[in-house]
């Protein structure tokens, strides 16, 4: 992994809910409070927002939300890993629910992302899936059930706990993120207090109705979990 991530991580994920200036006004909030906590924060970003919160913040991990297993020349239409990297992106996501991929199309982005020393975030939606993309041996794996993305509702915690064993039993090198439905601290806590390496949140910080305020709390309490000194 080219860019070293410590642990307890966080990852604001906004998705396509925010562009433009409102994602470079809380891209700068988490990075205050990246400073403020010494907390690593990958911060996920639209491709065309990429250089310029890049260029604004000094802390994040910049995050695009995909790129394809492509080379330079000819892939009209498709994300050129060159392209992120050559702005400062530190990471991507690859397979997200919202955003499939084949195995086969997994594994050559993530083998491009290698190349290009870009960590992969790769997601999987069910404990067989996971066990088929920890084969690939991504940088970091999230284990989000596809029915609670987006529902405020986390994943249970047998369920946290048997998809961070399964995933460790193949490779015990890669992180673990468990981030589905993740809308309070409390939602951080039960997270990382099941083993994971990281949470994160999306719908829950900027759905909400001060969502600088709720990032704020969300990134006090992995502060206040890191504390704790939980094995992972």
């Amino acid at each position: 992994m080219a860019h070293k991530l410590r642990t307890p991580f966080f990852v604001v994920n906004p998705k396509a809910y925010l562009y433009g200036e409102e994602s470079l006004a809380l891209a700068k909030a988490a990075d205050q409070l990246a400073d403020e906590y010494d907390i690593d924060i990958l911060f996920t970003v639209q491709h065309a927002d990429a250089a310029t919160i890049k260029q604004a913040t000094k802390h994040l991990f910049i995050t695009v939300q995909h790129i394809d297993g492509m080379t330079v020349g000819r892939g009209m239409g498709y994300i050129l890993p060159e392209s992120v990297a050559n702005v400062g992106v530190s990471a991507t996501f690859l397979n997200h629910a919202e955003h499939p991929l084949t195995l086969e199309e997994l594994a050559k982005a993530i083998n491009r992302a290698n190349e290009l020393g870009l960590v992969t975030i790769a997601c999987a939606n069910s404990l067989q899936e996971a066990k088929a993309v920890a084969a690939l041996q991504p940088d970091i794996m999230v284990c989000e059930p596809t029915e609670l993305i987006g529902t405020g509702q986390t994943s249970d915690v047998s369920y946290m706990e048997a998809t961070n064993q399964a995933i460790r039993a193949i490779n015990k090198e890669i992180k673990i993120l468990q981030a589905a439905g993740i809308s309070t601290a409390a939602d951080v806590a039960k997270a990382l207090r099941s083993g994971a390496d990281g949470t994160g949140g999306t719908s829950g910080i900027v759905c909400a109705p001060d969502p600088q305020q709720v990032l704020a709390e969300m990134i006090a309490k992995v502060a206040e979990i890191r504390e704790e000194g939980i094995e992972r």
